[in-house]
């Protein structure tokens, strides 16, 4: 395999989807307020790319030098795991992308808030510093949040949270309280990808010591936690569609849960949970269907 090809393998192109979902959910905010721009919503997608390629990038590494990643991992092969790119060439992966995403970043807060606003601007630098040392920190290191049960937190928050609150704020430099029901809904989603992810290897995560919540919780309460993000996270869009007075043509995004009510069946049959990968792409794309939607609709009517 070609050193580009690694690459675009331990990009895991599959995950980009869910995470500009937030960003689209927040442009789509902005819209509807009357504060939408296009070059804050690029600059906005890049950033989060770059993230999220990143994280991938760290994660592959963190769990690769920690045997977590060994022949009896029930997912995808990762590219380190495969041999296809060593542990220095993730790390230079890391060093690069982490600086790429920075320069975007800074270009973002830049247009965003100009040269006067000094205090806004550190504070997005703070949140930018965060995402890259959250997104490294997942797998990598002793203290790796991944391995103690604390991925779904951040996922919810950076994916959810600073994802569409962040980057709604980015335009209309305000925050009503009901933005956070919508930005609630993606992440709660974002988790339950990982959760999920996280049921599928539960047994070999519990072999190698990395102690996730669905190793915490065991098989029947991994299961009911589940069942309760996929819940609430549909509680929480129709109450933000309701609450933000939206249009009813708005309401065409919940034809996106359509897909997760099949899913929600399918998990509930599935007896053994090294089978749920196939599922993940469900809950990704229904996500990346819902923003989308939500998108296209808030921006044409």
């Amino acid at each position: 395999m070609s050193s580009l090809k690694a690459w675009i393998q331990a990009s895991r192109l599959r995950t980009l989807p869910l995470s500009i979902s937030g960003i689209l959910v927040g442009g789509a905010m902005a819209e509807r307020t009357g504060f939408f721009d296009w070059k804050i919503f690029a600059c906005a997608l890049l950033a989060t790319l770059g993230f999220q390629v990143l994280s991938n990038y760290a994660n592959d590494y963190g769990d690769g030098i920690k045997g977590t990643d060994n022949e009896d991992r029930v997912g995808p092969a990762r590219a380190m795991q495969s041999g296809l790119l060593t542990a220095s060439d993730l790390k230079r992966g890391i060093i690069v992308t982490s600086l790429l995403t920075s320069i975007v970043v800074i270009y973002l807060i830049y247009i965003s808030f100009g040269a006067d606003q000094l205090l806004l601007s550190l504070i997005y630098m703070f949140l930018g510093i965060s995402a890259i040392v959250a997104a490294i920190k997942y797998t990598v290191g002793k203290s790796a949040y991944g391995y103690k049960g604390l991925g779904d937190v951040f996922v919810f928050i950076f994916f959810g949270l600073v994802a569409v609150m962040g980057s709604y704020f980015l335009y209309a430099q305000k925050l009503p309280i009901y933005h956070f029901l919508g930005a609630a809904t993606i992440g709660l989603l974002s988790t339950t990808v990982l959760h999920l992810n996280n049921m599928r290897d539960r047994e070999q995560d519990q072999k190698v010591g990395k102690n996730t919540l669905a190793v915490m919780l065991g098989k029947n309460g991994a299961l009911r936690y589940h069942n309760m993000l996929f819940g609430f996270s549909i509680i929480s869009w129709i109450l933000y569609l309701v609450f933000s007075e939206a249009k009813p043509m708005l309401f065409i995004s919940c034809l996106a849960f359509l897909p997760l009510l099949a899913h929600f069946i399918k998990v509930q049959k599935t007896k053994d949970h090294t089978a749920l990968d196939p599922q993940l792409k469900v809950v990704a794309l229904s996500t990346f269907l819902l923003s989308l939607l939500f998108f296209i609709l808030s921006i044409t009517i």
